[in-house]
């Protein structure tokens, strides 16, 4: 599989690119990867370690932007703002749960960690609670591909990894397409709205 060829190709290196990756976004990269590691390629291991960190330390910078700036950002991107009041209006309902699951809520995660940090969310919560959903997030998404891999390993053994890369495929898409749906119907304030305040409890900038 091509696949597979260019994840042998990388090596080592490929546990960078997941960081890099997972830095960014990644759902469907770690899925990907994961059905790699039940093919012995990766290391389920040192996959879900990158992973972890990669989306850990990628939510703390957003969540820092989201402090340091957001004010000054979403007045010069007013079109952020939807996203924001949305997340916002998530934490202010949910709290601790919305902080654990937000990597899972599609249309709004995107702007989820910046709209906390424009927040009066402490900043040292913010750390040890994102910490621990970026490990709930990494395991969830490289074990869903690793179970995938393994399920249809027994079913069609040679047959395993391409039919794998299928039936993710149609899981990505079908779980996009309903994203995409649910965005369009979530209700959001007018694009000109200012940011809701949310103090979850009092905390300086820093």
């Amino acid at each position: 599989m091509e696949i597979a060829e260019t994840i042998r190709e990388y090596g080592e290196w490929f546990y960078a690119i997941t960081f890099v990756w997972t830095f960014l976004e990644g759902e469907t990269f770690v899925l990907f990867a994961g059905l790699a590691a039940r093919q012995g390629i990766l290391r389920l291991d040192l996959l879900i370690a990158f992973a972890w960190l990669g989306s850990f330390c990628g939510d703390q910078l957003y969540f820092w932007i989201g402090r340091r700036w957001g004010d000054a950002l979403l007045r010069r991107f007013p079109r952020w703002s939807p996203g924001v009041h949305a997340a916002l209006d998530l934490l202010r309902r949910y709290n601790t749960w919305f902080i654990l699951s937000f990597r899972f809520i599609y249309g709004v995660r995107n702007f989820s960690s910046f709209a906390m940090g424009t927040s009066g969310l402490p900043w040292p919560r913010f750390l040890v609670l994102n910490f621990i959903a970026a490990g709930i997030w990494a395991v969830t998404f490289a074990g869903t591909g690793y179970i995938v891999g393994a399920t249809f390993e027994h079913l069609l053994d040679d047959l395993a990894l391409a039919f794998g890369v299928v039936m993710l495929t149609i899981f990505v898409t079908v779980i996009t397409m309903i994203a995409r749906a649910r965005k369009r119907r979530l209700h959001t304030p007018p694009l000109n709205a200012a940011p809701i305040p949310v103090r979850v409890e009092k905390d300086g900038r820093g």
